[in-house]
């Protein structure tokens, strides 16, 4: 650490990271749900409310590095503290714009805003929470995270249904205006590399481009050549950028120096095959349930409910454990257990699956990722030095965003492949069923791919993180 340290209380570290936590996903999927109110009031084509979706989730994937390192280098808390402004005057202004262009322009700035909440924000606990206390602290963050995610499809609802869909980001703003206050007053010391360095905004701008190209071109696969190109073009430029980084003193990312380092690479890996795997899972059971099972919204929305909630109740008591335990063996466990998951979905699946059997389903998949996500978080922010904490925890909001979009691609592409463009209907169903059991395999494999990642770190001192952090530093702390 660098820079003053009085005052600074870790608790109120933990509450603000934690209300960005839940802040940024919120505005992912209750967006969602009020969408056809925006449309209908601005007067939006379905493509320019796709935009309002995607541009958010797009500009955060394509800046969490940069800003990453950025904080590594002019202070963590600065970072910190410019997002939650930027998010919340950005989050405001969508509240009054009157014009969809405006809404979409505003949606991406609202992005960057995010991201600057979010790439340093493992990294300012892992800064002020002792080793032995990290992991029940990562736990807490993970915890809201998974909170956001779940209730933001309830609250949206809601607010949209009886204030409109403006007060869905109009409610946020106390949130974010809290949060600034709490930094600018119980968190006055700064955190930053010790070692000098200059900023890689080319790597970064080639980063961003190569994320760009390959999301978007990937969210429209099927849709003739040009999607395919874009893919394509966004690999060369992430292979550039891979080349890049090794000739520069100063790189964005040090991609020899995290390629040798086993646990970081295999933990990233790990996480990112978990996403893939999972993400999905919601998705395709939300169809099912109300297509082939005939339930309603409403009971269908209960139902899936059990797995984020499993991943809520569970991320706190896996950090927990996590400070006692070696976290490789619960991220192990973790894995195993989301893909015993999904191996059970995709091999009953079907018009006559039991209920009970579907709930099981869900909640081992829920419990396999609770178990998996903190520990691994220990890990990956364990096995870097304090230097590289900031790309350290905008990787890991990197390889969540990378999963997400593979897990949807994959849905997609599957979906044009045996779909043939008819929509989910009674006459499709025998498609949509083999569509689903189809991804349901492929998602297995993801998961397996991300358990061969996780069983690939092998136990010892230097590499749980735990360890390696009780240092000079961590016992300063």
């Amino acid at each position: 650490m660098k820079g003053e340290t009085k005052a600074v209380s870790p608790l109120a570290v933990l509450f603000t990271v934690c209300s960005a936590q839940f802040m940024v996903p919120l505005m992912l999927t209750s967006v969602s749900v009020a969408l056809p109110a925006m449309g209908n009031e601005l007067n939006a084509s379905a493509q320019q409310l796709g935009l309002v979706e995607q541009l958010y989730a797009l500009s955060l994937a394509m800046t969490m590095l940069t800003f990453g390192r950025l904080g590594d280098l002019v202070g963590r808390r600065k970072v910190f503290l410019t997002g939650f402004a930027w998010f919340t005057l950005l989050t405001c202004s969508i509240g009054f714009a009157t014009n969809i262009d405006v809404v979409i322009a505003l949606r991406l700035l609202q992005g960057t805003g995010a991201s600057l909440l979010l790439c340093g924000s493992m990294a300012l606990v892992a800064s002020v929470f002792p080793v032995q206390k990290r992991g029940r602290a990562f736990g807490i963050v993970g915890a809201f995270t998974y909170a956001g995610l779940t209730l933001g499809p309830v609250l949206g609802g809601y607010v949209t249904s009886h204030l409109g869909w403006r007060f869905v980001f109009l409610t946020v703003v106390p949130f974010g205006l809290l949060g600034s206050l709490l930094c600018l007053t119980r968190m006055r010391g700064e955190w930053r590399a010790d070692k000098p360095g200059t900023m890689d905004w080319l790597g970064g701008l080639v980063y961003a481009a190569g994320l760009a190209l390959f999301m978007v071109g990937a969210s429209h696969l099927g849709q003739g050549m040009a999607p395919v190109l874009m893919v394509l073009a966004g690999v060369a430029c992430l292979l550039g950028f891979g080349v890049l980084e090794t000739r520069l003193k100063h790189p964005l990312l040090d991609v020899a120096t995290l390629l040798a380092n086993r646990f970081f690479s295999l933990s990233c890996l790990a996480a990112m095959g978990t996403y893939a795997a999972t993400f999905g899972v919601t998705f395709f059971m939300s169809l099912y349930l109300q297509y082939v099972r005939d339930m309603s919204p409403h009971e269908a929305g209960l139902l899936l409910l059990l797995q984020p909630l499993m991943q809520v109740l569970v991320s706190p008591v896996a950090g927990l454990i996590s400070d006692r335990v070696h976290p490789v063996r619960l991220s192990n466990l973790g894995m195993a257990l989301s893909s015993l998951g999904l191996l059970l979905a995709a091999c009953t699946i079907g018009p006559a699956t039991p209920t009970w059997l579907i709930v099981v389903e869900l909640a081992l998949i829920g419990l396999g990722i609770g178990v998996f996500i903190t520990p691994n978080t220990v890990i990956i922010m364990g096995s870097v030095e304090q230097s590289q904490y900031g790309v350290a925890s905008g990787m890991i909001g990197t390889m969540r965003t990378l999963g997400m979009v593979t897990s949807m691609t994959t849905a997609t592409v599957i979906f044009s492949l045996l779909m043939h463009g008819q929509s989910v209907a009674k006459a499709s169903l025998p498609d949509f069923l083999e569509s689903m059991r189809i991804s349901l395999v492929i998602f297995t494999l993801f998961s397996s791919c991300g358990m061969l990642a996780s069983f690939g770190r092998k136990r010892g001192r230097n590499n749980t993180g735990k360890e390696q952090h009780a240092g000079p530093r961590d016992q300063e702390r």
